[in-house]
């Protein structure tokens, strides 16, 4: 990993911005060469899609997208964005949950119907006894369309919300819980995210504009993964901390207990950024 990267370490301010709302908005993660390489290949997936039969009239939700071409596994060590994500989560991470989500306008009216929301992780929620929840994982969305004003498919937050387990949500389904909000971006942008965040998706009120997102879940290497992830075929031609992104390790006890041979990140932080290890 080129020390290149630790221009891009999580500075005081972002900590503080991200453990006080729960998310963290980059601008310029992107650059326009890379939205326009990132796009390409969306739509191609996109056109694909359509062909096997998706309704062009509903979101497409595509899992375990990383294997489809090499500008998206270029992102899951991206110098611009993962040592943010180590900043907030430590070394012993990886890539466990990736979907790329394309949002077409949705022909309907705008009305105030409460969205649906929702805490990532579904079980978790539930199973582990600790108040708040526990963190386990963030995700990182990156934004290929211009949702910088709302009513574009944007996702709404509740600023602050990932320490609360439970939210006030309208029981007569109409508005949003107290503070909402909608995350307004340009193209190009990195938004972070807890997954206790409270959060929803929104229908695309725009005439025109199809929302496109890639997003990129790390979490703990003792995380199940939450989409199939078939990416075992590519940790031969990755490099040791790419293949520790992508689920590589020694053996099964290793997830839990690591080793110096499954997690090369904390062996390159130990000369780069001893502070976090």
């Amino acid at each position: 990993m080129n020390q290149s990267c630790l221009n891009y370490a999580l500075t005081a301010e972002e900590r503080k911005t991200f453990e006080e709302t729960g998310y963290l908005i980059i601008e310029d993660a992107l650059s326009p060469e890379q939205i326009n390489e990132l796009t390409t290949e969306f739509d191609r997936i996109y056109e694909r899609k359509l062909s096997e039969g998706h309704d062009p009239r509903t979101a497409l939700f595509y899992p375990n997208f990383i294997p489809d071409h090499e500008s998206f596994l270029s992102l899951v060590d991206y110098e611009k964005v993962l040592p943010k994500v180590w900043g907030i989560l430590g070394w012993n991470i990886y890539l466990y949950h990736a979907h790329m989500i394309s949002t077409p306008p949705s022909g309907q009216l705008k009305n105030d119907g409460t969205f649906g929301w929702h805490q990532d992780s579904g079980r978790v929620n539930r199973e582990i006894e600790t108040h708040p929840r526990p963190r386990l994982s963030l995700k990182v969305a990156y934004f290929l369309s211009d949702v910088s004003e709302p009513d574009r498919g944007n996702f709404w937050v509740v600023p602050g919300s990932h320490l609360r387990d439970e939210i006030d949500i309208p029981v007569d389904r109409h508005g949003q819980p107290e503070g909402a909000i909608p995350v307004c971006v340009k193209p190009g942008s990195a938004v972070f995210f807890d997954r206790r965040l409270w959060h929803a998706g929104t229908p695309n009120w725009s005439t025109e504009l199809t929302r496109k997102v890639l997003f990129y879940g790390y979490g703990y290497r003792w995380l199940r993964t939450k989409d199939d992830m078939t990416v075992s075929h590519l940790w031969e031609q990755s490099d040791p901390i790419r293949r520790q992104l992508l689920g590589a390790g020694v053996n099964c006890n290793g997830y839990y207990t690591p080793t110096d041979e499954d997690v090369p990140l904390r062996t390159w932080l130990k000369e780069h950024q001893p502070e976090l290890v």
